[in-house]
Formats: C-alpha cells, sequence, structure tokens
C-alpha cells in the first residue's frame, strides 16, 4: 500500500545522513547491493500470529553511487506491506491493514519526514 501525502516523497538528501537519521529512527538499510537505488526498511510485530508488518522507503541516486556512499538520494512514496511466510512482502491495497497499523506508519514517517527535511540537499 502506497502511503501518500506524507511529505517525505521527493525529499533530496545525502545518502551517509539519509541513513543515519535512518537507523536512529529504527529503519534499516537494504543488504542488497546497488549502485543507484537504497531501501530502508522497518519491522512492525503484530500482536496477531504470524503477521508481520513493514514500513519500506526506498530512494534513487541523482547522482554519485551508493556503494561508495556518496550518492545524493530522492526519496520515493513510503510503502506499507505485509509479511507472508515463506514467499515475502505483499505491498498491494488488498492485504486489508488495519487503521491502527496505517496510523502508526504514519505516524513514523510523519516523524522521519521532519528529520530528513531538516537536512535535505538543495
Amino acid at each position: 500500500m502506497r502511503l501518500e501525502g506524507t511529505g517525505i516523497d521527493g525529499l533530496v538528501i545525502d545518502i551517509k545522513r539519509l541513513t543515519m537519521i535512518m537507523e536512529s529512527n529504527g529503519f534499516i538499510l537494504g543488504g542488497s547491493w546497488d549502485y543507484e537505488r537504497v531501501s530502508y526498511d522497518y519491522r512492525i510485530d503484530s500482536p496477531e500470529k504470524n503477521k508481520t508488518y513493514y514500513i519500506r522507503i526506498q530512494g534513487y541516486a541523482l547522482e554519485g553511487d551508493v556503494d561508495k556512499g556518496n550518492a545524493v538520494i530522492h526519496l520515493l512514496t513510503p510503502l506499507l506491506g505485509k509479511h507472508h511466510y515463506p514467499h515475502g512482502v505483499e505491498y498491494g491495497e488488498q492485504e486489508g491493514f488495519s487503521s491502527s497499523i496505517i496510523d502508526k506508519a504514519n505516524n513514523l514517517i510523519k516523524k522521519l519526514q521532519e528529520h530528513v527535511a531538516a537536512h535535505q540537499t538543495t
């Protein structure tokens, strides 16, 4: 599910500063190796059995190299997904996210957006 209107999409920031902000807010940089793209994930455990949710924030390099750590990243619209063992995370609207999970995701992203906006590259 796309989390529209959070204000984080379109922000531009240096990857080192971005990673520091994301990690201090509980997001983990995806381990995939890519010169141009980044993904940060935040895990939300659910009290429901076998249900785990993820907030994913992605970005791509406007300049520089992600692997070398000198990229300037343009952030995209955050996603909310539900993990389905063993197949992975699904981000579709049909996943039936509860309003409490959506509210929690939006609140986390709002807090994150304020930190990123304060340090964005102009």
